[in-house]
């Protein structure tokens, strides 16, 4: 396919070990020859030796460069070559940081390059003095995020583009990598391989992959290219709490190749890493495309390739630790590497890869002997009376977590459709099944078929196809397939590789390269019409970014979109099941089916405003009432958490006929105008201290982590707030009200100091002022040990907000208050909510009560949070990542720094880590001033295996990385 080059010729030098000089002998030779002092670290090579030079002179020993040793079969014209193609793509793209070989004192262009060729105890051997790159490369096992797979994706494509013209006569070379001898290389190496079952396996995948790429060798362009461009090869800036690559090494591949080569060897470096698969390679093809088109040979071509370079990598490996007779540690330590490689690139077949691909970057697939014959198939004539069942996130019959019986669920809905008189009853090709999905996954399951179940009421004799295949019906002689009445069949059209489900992923590749049997069993029109396709999402993000107020913002840059929710569980349209671990708005838990009813029920009978009579709403006011201590025994109802901040403030006032109040820094009561006055947390609006008004008065946050005063010390905050308060009354501006959630909520679940809130309620009633507790998150039994916030800090306030819980997802807050200062507010009116206390709310409220009582959720979460916040713990004694776990109950916080001393918030590093999170299947969101706390607050219903699960991820990511 390739002329013989009249450069290196791998298969005409045979053996190639890596010179294996002692560190001291290089060490004289830098001395002698550039005048250095060095002490040398040895970094691996496959066929090179290198070391890493630091200064001897220098008492931080710095490094100054690497020191390569070139294999002698290298000759000087390709070392020349390597240096342009370095020098050809610094100049090209300057913001890329490039090994070059470095330059000594010598001549008026800065320098003579330290390269020379020295007389060593194993001959003369080419030696040069790269320039060191800080910031390390990607090499290991480490987890790869998608935005640094796509620099990787940049990075070739910048290479690629600057190598275009490169024309040099060091670069006709045979290299055992250029993939344009892969069929030679593993027809040569194979042998070598000690195993017979992985070598047959290598053998067989090489030759199919070679036969796709040798049909398209003549339309692949060819140029210069790196050809070693992989994680190894790159270094790396830490950017958004990630290490993303930015510049280049060893260029000691380059030759020239086809140019696809390049991406395909960059991708394939990929698949080794913690949870990579074929699909997370996406975001790097994707990058290279956007900057370097691909033609179409090249897509066809490139899986392939990816499967060339995996069978190479594996033969190539195996043969070096032999030839090297042990001594080579780095490719020894690469033998699993490259076997992962190898079985990654080969657990999707490679047309499927193709499709997927060319529907990432949005072309056409290529069309494929297979499926030209699928369509040879003829359909039949489609009946209108066939049932089509629907086991989506969408679907009703899914409701009250019906959808966990999987496979039986299916079985009672086709059942029951033929019990009514539907002839057939049949589940759809590429509709994601929520009855195939599973809960705490930390991968998504297959959950999208390539073809249809069917039962038919009566027995059925279906005509034969060659591509048709019908799993639980059998074939007579004249090949017709019997299928029995009542009972399932799977039919499938296509490949007989298929797999009857596929994950949501890999979907796009498969249902194209397969056909919908639908039509051929007369299936595919429901209620006279076509049988709608697959649900796609046309860009929601964007029709809720047009329709929907941009600063209403939304979980993650790229979200899922969820669509159903059971008990800790969220679902998305995908079929893909998430553990809800910051959802503190259902304390019972996703799609409960006491509340729906009770509130379905309450609408079905009436739902008005408050100003009528009515039960639910009194006996909703009195089960409150019963709930907090004397005095409090009147109440106002309101729909919300920031209503419910922003009404208790406007009673305060009135009751007091006041208009300062003093609130906490750092604390977030909701978006009203009171309530957002009194809010001071960055996080949530960075203008939040210079946007006070005049009457809001902050006392200090009495943090006990990062605060002014932390551990022991913390007691000292609450004279401070005292004396703040008395100091305001003293200048003429005595307090209406002190306000302050009663546990730390917004700076991460962390415990407000022993006594605080006794001697600032003291306080503040001290000078005529009243007491806000802002239950809106602590309440309602999230504390596990206390109902109440303020019963931990042992106090009663005069005035309680409280919402979120109190609906478990229905709109629903309240005041509560005594009846002398609610009768106060009566100076400003009356007052009343539409939807406040409706017979459906109120309902919504007394259906969550009764729950409560019912499962015991209290004591539930007070189990459940201990043993969390123990394993938690755990974790923090292995990952000096944690700073802190804070909180009690199910009102947990993570707490992340980059140092335990200074307690230098983790930002970016935990927003990375909550997207690594989401990838694993768990939902979990920053909070705190400084966004660096995982905001722990699961549905109160949460199981002992979901919160182990959650740790376990937790563990996995910050082992792996993010």
């Amino acid at each position: 396919m390739s002329t013989v080059a009249p450069g290196f010729d791998f298969f005409a030098v045979g053996e190639l070990p890596a010179p294996n000089l002692p560190a001291a002998e290089v060490a004289a030779i830098a001395a002698a020859a550039w005048g250095l002092e060095v002490e040398l670290e040895p970094l691996g090579s496959q066929q090179d030796q290198n070391f890493l030079a630091r200064s001897a002179a220098d008492a931080d020993g710095l490094p100054i460069g690497v020191v390569k040793i070139t294999n002698p079969a290298f000759s000087a014209t390709e070392l020349a070559a390597q240096d342009a193609a370095a020098e050809r793509i610094a100049a090209a793209w300057p913001e890329l940081r490039i090994a070059t070989t470095t330059t000594g004192p010598g001549d008026a262009a800065g320098g003579r390059p330290r390269s020379i060729v020295a007389e060593t105890s194993e001959g003369r051997l080419a030696m040069r003095l790269l320039s060191f790159l800080d910031g390390g490369t990607l090499t290991g096992d480490g987890h790869l995020a998608p935005q640094a797979v796509a620099r990787l994706g940049e990075l070739a494509a910048k290479s690629s583009l600057a190598l275009a013209g490169l024309e040099h006569p060091g670069l006709d070379r045979v290299l055992q990598w250029d993939p344009r001898f892969a069929d030679r290389v593993v027809a040569l190496l194979a042998p070598h391989h000690p195993d017979p079952t992985r070598r047959d396996g290598v053998v067989e995948a090489a030759e199919s992959a070679w036969a796709i790429v040798a049909s398209l060798a003549d339309e692949l362009p060819q140029q210069a290219v790196h050809l070693d461009l992989t994680d190894d090869n790159v270094v790396c800036r830490t950017e958004g709490g990630r290490r993303l690559p930015d510049g280049m090494i060893d260029f000691g591949d380059v030759t020239r190749s086809w140019a696809v080569s390049e991406l395909a060897i960059t991708i394939s470096s990929v698949l080794h890493h913690a949870g990579a698969e074929p699909v997370s390679v996406l975001p790097a093809v994707r990058a290279f495309h956007e900057l370097r088109p691909l033609a179409p040979a090249e897509l066809a071509a490139l899986w392939p390739l990816v499967v060339l370079r995996g069978a190479v990598l594996v033969v190539s490996g195996e043969h070096q630790v032999q030839l090297d007779g042990g001594a080579n540690a780095y490719a020894e330590a690469g033998l699993d590497r490259e076997w992962r490689i190898f079985e990654q690139a080969c657990s999707v077949p490679a047309e499927v890869m193709t499709a997927l691909i060319a529907d990432e970057l949005g072309l056409a697939a290529p069309e494929t002997g297979s499926r030209e014959a699928q369509r040879s198939a003829s359909p039949g004539a489609p009946s209108s009376e066939a049932l089509r069942l629907d086991v989506s996130v969408f679907a009703d019959d899914v409701d009250g977590g019906e959808w966990l019986d999987g496979e039986a669920l299916e079985e009672r809905l086709a059942l029951q459709a033929l019990d009514a008189g539907a002839p057939a009853a049949w589940l759809p090709r590429g509709t994601p099944r929520l009855t195939a999905s599973r809960t705490l996954s930390p991968v998504s399951p297959a959950t999208v078929p390539l073809g249809v179940d069917v039962w038919y009421a009566e027995p059925q004799r279906l005509e034969a196809s060659e591509h048709l295949g019908i799993d639980g019906a059998a074939q007579d002689a004249d090949g017709v397939w019997i299928v029995p009445a009542r009972t399932r069949i799977r039919a499938r059209l296509g490949r007989a590789d298929a797999p009857h489900l596929v994950r949501p992923e890999y979907a796009a590749g498969w249902l194209a390269v397969t056909l919908d049997p639908a039509p051929m069993l007369e299936l595919g029109v429901v209620d006279g019409r076509p049988a709608a396709a697959p649900r796609a999402a046309p860009s929601l993000l964007e029709r809720r970014d047009a329709a929907f107020a941009e600063v209403q913002e939304h979980y993650y840059d790229a979200p899922p979109q969820i669509e159903r929710g059971w008990r800790e569980h969220l679902a998305d349209t995908d079929a893909r099941v998430y553990l809800d671990m910051v959802n503190n708005v259902t304390p019972l838990g996703h799609g409960h089916l006491g509340v729906a009813a009770a509130v379905d029920r309450q609408l079905r009978r009436l739902n008005t405003n408050s100003r009528f009579n009515y039960e639910a709403v009194v006996e909703f006011s009195e089960r409150l009432v019963a709930l907090v201590p004397e005095p409090l025994d009147t109440v106002f109802l309101v729909n919300s958490g920031s209503e419910a901040a922003d009404l208790a403030i406007r009673v305060a006032l009135a009751a007091t006929g006041r208009r300062d109040v003093v609130s906490v820094l750092e604390a977030y009561h909701g978006w009203t105008y009171a309530s957002d006055a009194v809010s001071t947390a960055t996080a949530d609006n960075p203008n939040a201290l210079e946007t006070r008004p005049d009457w809001v008065h902050a006392v200090e946050a009495p943090n006990s982590f990062r605060g002014r005063y932390r551990g022991a010390d913390a007691t000292r905050y609450a004279p401070e707030a005292a004396a703040r308060i008395r100091d305001l009354a003293e200048s003429g501006r005595p307090p209406a009200a002190f306000i302050a959630e009663t546990f730390y909520g917004n700076a991460g679940g962390i415990p407000l100091p022993d006594g605080y809130l006794a001697e600032v309620y003291a306080a503040v009633r001290g000078v005529g002022g009243l007491a806000i507790a802002d239950e809106v998150q602590a309440g309602y039994g999230r504390l596990g040990d206390w109902f109440w916030g303020f019963e931990q800090q042992g106090v009663v306030p005069d005035v309680i907000a409280v919402a979120k819980a109190m609906g478990n997802g229905h709109p629903l807050g309240a005041v509560i208050t005594t009846r002398e200062i609610a009768a106060r507010f009566r100076s400003q009116g009356y007052f009343f909510s539409s939807t406040g206390g409706s017979p459906a709310s109120s309902v919504a409220g007394l259906a969550v009560l009764d729950a409560y009582a019912a499962d015991g959720v209290q004591a539930h979460a007070a189990d459940i949070g201990r043993q969390l916040k123990q394993n938690l713990e755990e974790l923090a004694s292995r990952h000096p990542l944690i700073g802190a776990v804070h909180g009690l109950g199910l009102y947990l916080g993570v707490e992340f720094v980059r140092d335990r001393e200074t307690l230098e918030p983790a930002t970016e590093e935990t927003r990375a880590i909550c997207d690594r999170l989401l990838e694993l299947g768990v939902i979990m969101q920053p909070t705190g001033d400084h966004q660096n706390v995982l905001k722990t607050k699961p549905p109160l219903c949460i199981e002992a295996d979901s919160a182990d699960f959650f740790v376990e991820m937790l563990d996995r990511v910050l082992t792996e990385g993010w």
